[in-house]
């Protein structure tokens, strides 16, 4: 959604800004997330000599910040005060996943720092609820990480928990994957499943001490040695990203999801023909 990167670069332009802080609102650093906004934004720089003209810090991820985590516990603490039985309260992390190709081939650090990132959150919470740590929103036929949160989920129910608090860890503020798919889709799977109480700790959005740790890591990222693109972890392999950074067409990793929804969409036309004796412009009267 508005505005795009390009938008907010040309707007940067127009306001002649000398120095710049490039921080992702993503806590934990993938290379499918911040890592492409970095390597879009470092092309863009090796296009456009006016960018190089201006001097900028990237800060590849957070998630350890004291006030991120504070943050982060205090909604947890606030969920289980909230419910009739705070200590037998299940604690499910999930965390938006990524392919397991990206961990094992190409040296994402996205996994170490999100189990890194959940363990600070439980001991800054200093609760005795056990906890989960699980991975939604996996798409294609690929490997993601595991377990799964409809996995996990089914798992805990058949294991006797009735009270379960889903915080969502990757995500900073509410959109379709905390709406939709926690909200709703999980939340029906948990109920079918045998889980009596589903509960959803809400996303940071602006929460002060949040909003706080965010502004007092933009001021120290200006009194600190800068991070340049090249110094931002890229991937060791070639892996094809989902989604994929832009269309391509050919022999490309990320040219086969587009790909081979072109060999499907001519596979169909064959049957049509071999069904109906035409093609399928002459099959809806074009021909």
């Amino acid at each position: 959604w508005h505005p795009f990167t390009e938008e907010a670069i040309a707007k940067i332009k127009r306001d002649r800004i000398e120095h710049l802080t490039i921080l992702p609102l993503y806590p934990q650093f993938s290379i499918s997330t911040s890592g492409s906004s970095f390597r879009q934004l470092e092309e863009m720089w090796g296009k456009d000599p006016a960018l190089s003209e201006i001097e900028y810090t990237a800060i590849p991820s957070w998630y350890q910040r004291p006030g991120y985590i504070q943050a982060m516990s205090e909604l947890i603490a606030q969920e289980l005060d909230n419910s009739p039985h705070p200590d037998r309260v299940h604690i499910f992390f999930s965390a938006h996943g990524v392919p397991l190709s990206y961990v094992e081939e190409a040296g994402d650090p996205y996994q170490r720092e999100i189990e890194d990132c959940t363990r600070l959150i439980m001991e800054h919470l200093n609760r005795s609820n056990e906890h989960t740590l699980a991975y939604q929103s996996r798409v294609g036929p690929v490997e993601w990480l595991k377990p799964y949160t409809e996995d996990a989920i089914t798992e805990l129910a058949e294991s006797g928990v009735e009270d379960l608090l889903v915080v969502p860890i990757s995500f900073v503020s509410e959109h379709i994957e905390t709406l939709q798919e926690i909200d709703m889709e999980y939340r029906e799977l948990a109920e079918e499943s045998g889980i009596e109480n589903f509960y959803r700790v809400p996303a940071l959005n602006t929460h002060p001490v949040f909003i706080e740790a965010l502004a007092d890591l933009v001021i120290e990222s200006i009194e600190s040695p800068s991070v340049k693109f090249s110094d931002v972890i890229r991937p060791s392999k070639r892996v094809k990203m989902y989604p994929q950074e832009q269309w391509e067409w050919g022999l490309t990793t990320g040219a086969e999801v587009w790909n081979g929804r072109v060999a499907m969409i001519g596979f169909i036309a064959l049957v049509i023909e071999l069904v109906t004796g035409q093609g399928p412009l002459h099959s809806i009267g074009l021909l």
